[in-house]
């Protein structure tokens, strides 16, 4: 386009995107993600380091080194009194090979790496205390009890060297001041009060969190700290998989280790009264125990999430007769996972994740090597998509026991086939293929068709488990299945067809269902800090807005029906949708989750992204019932390019904010989003701001 700016077509408003800016910033936007895709040609992206993640390992270690020195102590009388007794004890025998299998001896060169390990975590804990004297998920978070508790727990019973004791004492007792603050005192019934309700029926994080403040002495007196703890269930895990949807688990599916691991510390410290439970307990034990080894990846690393796998090791070393591979297993992924810093992310990476982001942030054109304004010598589509299909899971998952043609977060061992993931690969694909890799696309479609839940929505990893997070239905995963399925739907065989239009009709009427009066949709992936409740709005509205906007331009996805008669049979008032956000948009031109929250680059890049597609339905569909001016959209939209170009000083800095939710809100951040979500607004704006 020549000329100064884009000009908006409301006569009454003074916003202009500058063209010379608009060209500039998504052309360096796009350089800055070619920048960090990697030399196999994907995008792995870079997780923020995490002090709950780092105080697990911390703990996991010293635990482990503990464990190990008794065993080396051990193995030292049993030589000094085999050699009074004139009996060999030496390295060259058997015997001493048998006794360190039995006693867990490892070298002196292993328990150095760890001891280095677990002192240069601390001391990071130490360095990135928040001024209120508690920590956060990550450096850029609020403090919160879950964090500051186990960062407490680490802090306590330590072996550090003399130069760090003054200072952990001085951020121990801070850590305490800011516990007494927020949960009324350091009693253990308060403290595992206060845990626990910010979980709710939820145990999969609160057992493990209290289990190990027990282990390091900080919830009292032995047997009185465990009886702060509830029991899980961890017979269940003896049954066939099909039945744990049935039993109702109090933890999430993806959890299964730490049902495991923290139900067998609990039976072990505090039998149930119940002679039966205790029965069936004991019974399971060994079961249980070969289900742990037979689930873990051969990473080592359960989900290559650092806390779980943290918190799988800490039980197991505290109980007696355990799987001794599965600890060495946890303790090599520990220790490999460690940054220079000291630190540890919650997870090893979202390279799938981040990968198909990329992709679908891209317009097509900025694939192809045509294309002069791309920096197509980094981008090699070809490459990416093979990369892609390698990663689509083939077989059944021993974890999960999903069925093939899903896709995980990441390329590692430890990930689990789930909905988001796989949508988002699937729109990759036919962006990168067209409709080329059919057979991928049928089998990743059919496993998300199965996924779906009676009420229509979809859930993360399993059918059907329960309404716990993370497992029952949400409204920016079943949105985006949609948009997977309109995409592919005409390429299908005429079977699938009919299961995919069976599919969106119920997503639909999910969607309908979630929508809340004032016209937004909250998600389960993503929330905000600063928002009440910790929710991100504008993540889950723009979400379903785009899996809106694409029924809305893809025939094939209405048939015969028109675009009216798709939003009537939907019952989702887009409109209602689309107002809610024009009306939280902050003065500065972006977005925060909701109403009066601090704009971010991610947030922004979301909304714009959003009502730019919503402008393109209107501009090209006849939508008898909308009583929206496209001009008051286009006016928002430019006000959040303006945003980002301002705030990413033209495509060049993408300061990240912790938008991230893990599992059981568990905060991060990821340097390719703010990137990601840019690119994708810039991208999408572009046809609007060359439009008449």
């Amino acid at each position: 386009m020549i000329g100064r700016s884009f000009a908006n077509q409301s006569p009454e408003s003074e916003t202009r995107v500058d063209a010379n800016s608009f060209t500039s910033a998504i052309y360096q936007t796009r350089r800055s993600l070619a920048e960090q895709i990697t030399a196999d040609g994907h995008w792995e992206g870079h997780l923020s380091s995490s002090a709950l993640a780092t105080a697990t390992a911390v703990i996991a270690l010293e635990q482990f080194v503990k464990h190990c020195q008794a065993s080396l102590t051990e193995r030292s009388s049993r030589k000094a009194f085999a050699a009074k007794q004139r009996k060999r004890f030496d390295d060259s025998t058997e015997q001493k090979k048998r006794f360190d299998e039995d006693r867990h001896v490892c070298s002196e060169d292993d328990l150095k790496d760890c001891r280095e390990r677990l002192n240069a975590g601390r001391r990071w804990l130490i360095e990135t205390q928040n001024e209120d004297g508690g920590w956060g998920d990550s450096v850029l978070s609020s403090s919160n009890i879950s964090t500051t508790a186990l960062v407490w727990a680490a802090l306590a019973d330590h072996d550090a060297p003399p130069k760090d004791a003054s200072r952990i004492r001085a951020a121990e007792a801070k850590c305490e001041r800011w516990i007494q603050r927020i949960a009324g005192s350091l009693e253990p019934d308060e403290i595992a009060e206060a845990i626990s309700q910010r979980y709710g029926r939820d145990r999969t994080f609160s057992v493990p969190i209290l289990t190990t403040l027990a282990i390091r002495g900080r919830l009292g007196r032995k047997q009185d700290a465990w009886r702060q703890i509830v029991q899980l269930p961890f017979e269940v895990a003896a049954l066939p998989h099909q039945c744990f949807a049935i039993a109702r688990l109090p933890v999430v599916s993806y959890a299964l280790p730490a049902l495991i691991a923290m139900g067998q510390l609990r039976h072990q410290r505090l039998p149930s009264r119940n002679p039966f439970a205790r029965i069936a307990r004991k019974l399971a034990w060994k079961t249980t125990q070969r289900k742990l080894e037979e689930i873990q990846p051969t990473g080592g690393g359960f989900l290559e999430a650092t806390p779980l796998t943290s918190f799988v090791v800490i039980a197991l070393l505290a109980c007696e007769a355990t799987p001794w591979r599965v600890i060495q297993n946890g303790i090599h992924f520990i220790v490999a996972s460690a940054r220079p810093d000291g630190s540890w992310p919650i997870d090893t990476n979202l390279a799938t994740w981040t990968t198909t982001l990329a992709v679908n942030a891209l317009a097509v054109n900025s694939l192809a090597k045509e294309n002069s304004t791309a920096p197509h010598d980094l981008y090699c589509s070809e490459t990416v998509r093979q990369w892609l299909l390698a990663q689509q899971y083939t077989t059944e998952h021993p974890f999960t026991h999903a069925a093939p043609g899903g896709w995980a977060w990441t390329d590692l061992a430890g990930g689990v086939p789930d909905a988001d993931d796989t949508s988002g690969a699937l729109l990759a694909l036919k962006k990168l293929s067209g409709e080329n890799d059919l057979s991928a696309a049928t089998a990743g479609l059919q496993w998300l068709a199965q996924l779906q839940n009676r009420d229509g929505g979809m859930p993360t990893f399993c059918r059907g488990w329960g309404t716990l997070p993370f497992d029952r239905s949400s409204c920016d995963i079943t949105a985006h299945a949609i948009r997977a399925w309109v995409a592919w739907i005409d390429h299908v065989p005429p079977k699938l067809q009919k299961v995919l239009r069976k599919g969106i009709r119920r997503g639909e009427r999910y969607l309908a269902s979630q929508q809340s009066q004032s016209g937004f949709w909250s998600p389960l992936w993503f929330g905000n800090q600063h928002a009440s409740p910790e929710e991100n709005r504008v993540y889950g509205t723009s979400r379903v807005l785009l899996a809106i906007a694409d029924l809305l331009m893809d025939s094939t996805s209405s048939r015969s029906n028109s675009p009216d008669e798709i939003l009537s049979r939907t019952k989702i008032n887009w409109q209602a949708a689309v107002e809610w956000l024009r009306s939280i948009q902050n003065d500065d031109g972006g977005w925060g989750a909701d109403r009066a929250i601090p704009s971010s680059i991610e947030e922004t890049g979301l909304a714009v992204e959003a009502l730019a597609a919503i402008w393109m339905v209107i501009d090209r569909q006849t939508l008898g019932r909308s009583t929206i001016d496209r001009n008051e959209i286009r006016e928002a939209v430019e006000r959040g390019i303006n945003f980002l170009i301002d705030r990413t000083a033209g495509g060049t800095q993408f300061p990240a904010s912790p938008i991230g939710f893990y599992f059981a809100k568990l905060w991060y951040f990821e340097r390719l989003y703010p990137v990601l979500y840019t690119l994708a607004a810039l991208e999408k704006s572009s046809v609007m701001l060359n439009s008449p």
